[in-house]
């Protein structure tokens, strides 16, 4: 018994016994609040059921509907609207970071006022612009005040040509912010060295971003833009509080969600989920190939770019072979 006291008690059996026990808390939260509904959520996308009540095993009759019912898998062709507004958004970020990285008048104001929207809750940002583009609101009356005719303007949230866009255009006011503070950081990290041997060089602003700034940065490029288009094809908050997915703005995500409150079916919701996750992945490995192979990650050089280095190197080699010869 003393024995086992002491060997309890000592350092190294302690460290042991800490490490274990902080580890097993938030595996424990993970098993059961992520881990066990998501298996409970695979098993569901099997069944023909609702919240209470009998559940009928239809196999992959889900995923196959999921692929042929108009307001499921054509639902993701609005991603395209929001993945286009990830791209203006990452473009605005990154140019706002570059110009505020560097001594700005009041520029941590700017950051400031910039990155505010990103602090504001969704659900506050969709009645911000719910107003913002009712009929005869903020948005018509600025645009009255320019010269517009109020008969000439178009409804924003209604008219199914434009509607999907100014929704979108909720999603760059909103996450241009937090893209900024994250491209300024990764620039602020670059050794300043490189900028004076660069001016001394007679480098431009341009010359500096595209052989300096965006070569040290590209892997929170690579990040930003993975999080901007996963997160294109899960969006929720605007359509559903701009607009509830009615005229034509209902995401992915806003069908899922009636057809799993309002319709009771659950199967089929789960198996939407499934699809999307897999969605997902398959567009975030496709990210990380494309910019590994054309732009290179951290230190790591695009594959495109030692490929063609090798075969300048080859016909270095073969022509410097051919004049000794």
């Amino acid at each position: 018994m003393r024995n086992f006291i002491k060997w309890i008690t000592s350092a190294k059996v302690n460290k042991v016994l800490c490490i274990i026990t902080f580890m097993f808390v938030p595996l424990a939260l993970l098993t059961v609040f992520t881990y066990i509904p998501f298996g409970k959520m695979v098993g569901f996308s099997f069944y023909d059921m609702k919240y209470i009540g009998d559940k009928e095993f239809v196999g992959m009759q889900n995923y196959a509907e999921v692929f042929s019912r108009d307001d499921c898998f054509k639902a993701l062709k609005l991603s395209l609207y929001y993945i286009v507004a990830s791209f203006v958004q990452l473009g605005l970020a990154l140019y706002f970071a570059t110009l505020l990285s560097f001594k700005t008048k009041v520029g941590g104001l700017f950051k400031g006022l910039m990155f505010f929207p990103y602090l504001v809750c969704g659900i506050a940002v969709g009645f911000i612009f719910k107003f913002f583009y009712t009929r005869g609101f903020v948005l018509d009356t600025v645009l009255q005040w320019c010269g517009f005719n109020l008969d000439n303007l178009p409804y924003w949230l209604k008219d199914t040509s434009i509607n999907n866009i100014s929704v979108a255009a909720t999603s760059v006011w909103r996450y241009m912010g937090q893209n900024m503070v994250l491209f300024i950081g990764a620039i602020m990290s670059v050794d300043a060295e490189m900028y004076e041997a660069a001016a001394i060089d007679g480098a431009g602003g341009w010359q500096k971003f595209r052989y300096i700034i965006f070569p040290s940065i590209s892997t929170i490029i690579v990040l930003n833009l993975i999080l901007a288009i996963t997160g294109s094809l899960s969006v929720f908050e605007p359509p559903y509080v701009i607009t509830g997915g009615n005229f034509g703005t209902g995401t992915y995500f806003v069908i899922m969600d009636r057809l799993a409150h309002s319709s009771q079916k659950v199967g089929l919701a789960s198996a939407m989920a499934i699809v999307l996750l897999i969605i997902i992945l398959i567009a975030t490995l496709l990210q990380k190939l494309f910019f590994r192979y054309f732009i290179g990650e951290g230190d790591q050089e695009a594959i495109r770019a030692v490929r063609k280095r090798k075969k300048r190197e080859a016909l270095a080699a073969a022509g410097n072979g051919g004049v000794q010869s």
